[in-house]
């Protein structure tokens, strides 16, 4: 066998096993994205605006839906979409990750985004106070999450918590 015969297996020895290693390697990473998104859920929603619903800009600021990250990795929500589903109204997230363990609030009403409140920039109440469906969905428009009100069977009951006693302006938790 010649010098030159086995380094040329050697070497294609050495490159089928980086090429496994790095195969190795990138198939956790992908597994693990994937977990960590299916730990980000619909936390909160604050349907009804408290007080009047007068149409001012703090008015449908205090309606919103929270949104949670219950990992401890950071979530890339770069192109997942919040969708009202009874009118079909859709909040896309632009450019945003939401750290391990984090919430943002996504108000309906023209504000200033934050790592903490994003703001859809609408001019009209999103949510119905009696009865719908807040849906989160991947950038792959898988659905993520979705919870619903004012329907039997639903996440939560209007304005009860799961002890039957009514919520304040904290929103409607349905995390048991």
């Amino acid at each position: 066998m010649t010098s030159s015969s086995v380094t040329a297996r050697r070497l294609a020895a050495a490159a089928l096993a980086a090429g496994a290693l790095v195969g190795a390697a990138a198939l956790p990473a992908t597994a693990a994205d994937r977990s960590h998104r299916e730990n980000v859920e619909i936390s909160r929603v604050q349907y009804d605006s408290p007080g009047w619903d007068n149409g001012s800009n703090r008015s449908l600021n205090n309606e919103w839906v929270e949104v949670t990250n219950n990992s401890r990795h950071r979530v890339n929500l770069d192109g997942w979409r919040l969708t009202e589903d009874r009118r079909g109204v859709t909040y896309t997230f632009r450019h945003f990750s939401l750290g391990g363990h984090q919430t943002v609030r996504v108000h309906t009403g023209v504000g200033r985004d934050t790592a903490r409140d994003l703001f859809q920039d609408r001019r009209n109440y999103v949510w119905d106070n009696r009865r719908d469906t807040a849906t989160l969905r991947n950038d792959s428009r898988r659905v993520v999450d979705s919870v619903s009100w004012g329907e039997r069977g639903s996440r939560w009951d209007d304005n009860r918590d799961h002890e039957g006693r009514g919520h304040d302006d904290r929103g409607h938790d349905h995390r048991r």
